[in-house]
């Protein structure tokens, strides 16, 4: 039992971005537009700005303030570290040919889409109340680790979205047995625009938010234990004080797009953002 715990924490950690390990690549392959997230336009392959010959940040401290609240809501995954040293074999973008760096490019985004399912797949393993499908869950994680080893030609060729769908069906198999473990009745909220809603205080224990657009919706003290939060989009979504202990599917990103307190109850999967401190 403990010797499966150490893995699922080891698998976990190196499902995060490690900047100190990637050549900056989200700051170069990833475009942007100037919006409230971002304080200018940048095309994809093109470097950032700020992004200095170390593949550091210049204005990392004072992203936020500088206007670009999208770098800090962001996270690879862990596909950084993993084209730059392992895709790629630690060869830097910026000394290779201009085939190598617009391949590494175009292999990047394809890479955090399978380590973000690589993420998803790890934490239904985790979760006993899934474990009529814990079989075809390992054969799914296996398979996609496998993917994320191809060559870069591979990669670059890979349908990643139909491989989406397929997890995908095992991920929603995967919620259906865990809410069904909750009492009394569960809200299906799948899709749901619930942008502004005013939730404050609402139930929605075992709720499935699958998709569901939570934009600046006041969850305050809302009941959000058990839920499924799979591709739900949080951004200036208030949690404060709400209690998503036992919630599923919920990535660090989309925390970290949200608001919250101290108060906050949070599955072990995730923390509180940095930017949560100067309310906690």
């Amino acid at each position: 039992m403990l010797n499966a715990m150490r893995d699922h924490h080891a698998a976990r950690a190196e499902l995060r971005g490690d900047c100190a390990r990637c050549f900056g690549l989200c700051c170069v392959a990833l475009p942007f537009t100037a919006s409230a997230d971002f304080a200018v336009d940048k095309a994809a392959g093109t470097p950032c700005r700020d992004l200095q010959d170390d593949h550091r940040c210049g204005i990392h401290a004072k992203l936020r303030q500088k206007g670009f609240t999208g770098c800090t809501v962001y996270d690879c995954f862990g596909a950084g570290q993993r084209v730059s040293q392992v895709t790629f074999g630690g060869q830097d973008w910026r000394t290779g040919t201009p085939g190598h760096s617009r391949r590494m490019f175009d292999v990047f985004p394809v890479v955090r889409q399978l380590h973000e399912l690589l993420w998803y797949l790890t934490e239904a393993l985790a979760l006993p109340a899934a474990r009529l499908v814990h079989a075809e869950l390992r054969e799914a994680l296996e398979k996609t680790e496998g993917l994320t080893g191809g060559t870069p030609e591979e990669l670059a060729e890979l349908d990643v979205a139909a491989h989406r769908q397929e997890v995908n069906v095992l991920l929603l198999r995967t919620s259906e047995l865990v809410r069904a473990g909750i009492k009394g009745r569960k809200k299906d909220r799948r899709g749901a625009d619930l942008i502004g809603a005013r939730l404050k205080g609402a139930d929605l224990r075992g709720a499935s938010l699958r998709g569901a657009y939570l934009i600046a919706a006041d969850l305050t003290g809302a009941d959000l234990r058990d839920a499924d939060f799979i591709g739900a989009d949080l951004r200036d979504a208030d949690l404060t004080d709400a209690d998503l202990t036992g919630a599923f599917f919920l990535t660090q990103p989309q925390l970290n797009a949200a608001r919250g307190s101290a108060g906050t109850r949070l599955p072990e999967s995730v923390t509180h953002p940095g930017h949560w401190t100067a309310r906690l």
